[in-house]
Parts: C-alpha cells; structure tokens; sequence
C-alpha cells in the first residue's frame, strides 16, 4: 500500500517540498507519494487527517492553530510553542517542532563570537523556534513585529543603533517570497557590516531582495534552503520511527 504523506498550509505554490519527497522516495525506493494539503481555515485539518496519512508537515498560517487539533505533543513541541511535523502513532495525533533542529543545523557554520545578539523580524511559528535556537547557545533575541505586544519592537523602531547592536537578523516573515519577490523589509541596509549574518528563512527566490542588499554591504547571507533540509530530514526519520 502506497503511503501518503504531505505539507499542510494555506497557500503552498511556492513549496519545494514535493519536489525535495519525490526524489528522496525515488533515490531510496520508498513506495509513498508527498501531496500539498492547502486548506482555508484549520478547521479543515479534519479533512486532511481522514485521509489516514502517514505523517504531515505543517507551515504557516499553522503551526500554532495546529495544537487544539493534537493529541499530544513532544518535548520540543511544548516548549517552543509552535508545531511543522505531526505523526500518527498507536491511533495518536502527535506534533513535533523540527524547524528549530533544521535551524541549528543551518547556522552552525556561520556563528562566530561576534553573534551575540539577534534581531528577528516576526513572531510566527517559525520565529518561535529561531528564538529557541538562539536562547539555547546563549545569544539575547529581539523581536520585531507588525503588532508588536508589549516588550516587542515595530518594524519602525529598527534603526542603526539596534542593526548595528545585533549581529544577527533573521527574516522569519513572507515578505519577499515568491510569487511577491520585490518585497522587502524596510531596515537601514546601510549599518551592516562583514561581522553580520544576515537570515532569510525563505528559499523561493534562493536570494530574495533582502538577502541581496544584505550582501552589498558585505554582510554574510543564507536562506532557507539548508534549513529545509535538515527539518524534512527529521521529520522522515519521526514518521519511520
């Protein structure tokens, strides 16, 4: 029997998921097919769990929404807040978190002792799990948001003196993402630095406009892309465990 699996998501055109499934099913001659699973509202999730799949990822708008619909959730999971893996064991709906190991992986290469501070743009899931990642080896995090709540920042507050206090910036919101790829976030591109590592979680466009001025000013830059990786890996390995 063929088994399903899939990402779950509102708007998922500009995933590489499938494509990254598809050939790791071929190249390991897994008998299992990777389907995108967009729904409107999360409610929807009940549809998609009748379908008896194998295990699901989960991207925004739902890492969070996800939860009420779970049975249980690991240690990861519970701590940072948000969930991308949800596996099916002993008739058991249970959510993961592999954004913040996919994460930690991608950057290892990149931390050096000037990275003591970072800035991330979004409270989403995904900044959840960024936030965690950084929390965990030590470096202070500063959020900013559209909507800030209390003890964050707005997107207007960012000036020189925080860019050139933290840095790391991370991107953890959509803006720039295709098909919307002339977007950017509206930072003073200009007090970046060599000693910066400038992150954008997205991988589609590989360099998105703010990876790309980044990288003018001499800036360190990396996508998505590794971090994609490294979290479908993991999540491979959940759902075969």
């Amino acid at each position: 029997m063929v088994k399903l699996f899939g990402l779950l998501g509102k708007s998922l055109k500009h995933s590489f998921s499938p494509d990254f499934f598809k050939a790791y099913f071929k190249e390991h001659q897994v008998d299992a097919q990777y389907q995108l699973f967009e729904i409107e509202t999360i409610q929807y999730v009940e549809n998609i769990f009748s379908l008896n799949p194998s295990g699901v990822n989960v991207t925004v708008p739902y890492k969070e929404e996800i939860i009420p619909f779970l049975d249980e959730l690991d240690d990861s999971a519970k701590v940072i807040g948000a969930v991308n893996v949800v596996a099916f064991k002993n008739g058991k709906r249970i959510g993961y978190n592999t954004d913040a190991f996919g994460f930690h992986q991608s950057i290892k290469p990149f931390l050096t002792f000037h990275h003591e501070r970072a800035l991330i743009f979004g409270t989403g899931g995904a900044s959840k799990a960024v936030a965690h990642v950084f929390k965990s080896i030590g470096l202070d995090v500063i959020f900013v948001s559209r909507n800030p709540n209390e003890g964050l920042f707005h997107y207007s507050d960012v000036n020189e003196a925080m860019i050139s206090a933290c840095k790391v910036i991370v991107n953890c919101t959509p803006v720039g993402m295709y098909p919307n790829i002339d977007e950017v976030l509206s930072i003073p591109f200009e007090a970046l630095t060599e000693d910066h590592l400038v992150i954008d979680l997205i991988y589609n466009p590989p360099l998105t406009k703010f990876l790309s001025k980044a990288q003018e000013y001499g800036a360190t830059i990396l996508n998505g892309s590794s971090m994609l990786r490294e979290q479908a890996l993991k999540s491979w390995e959940i759902w075969n465990n």
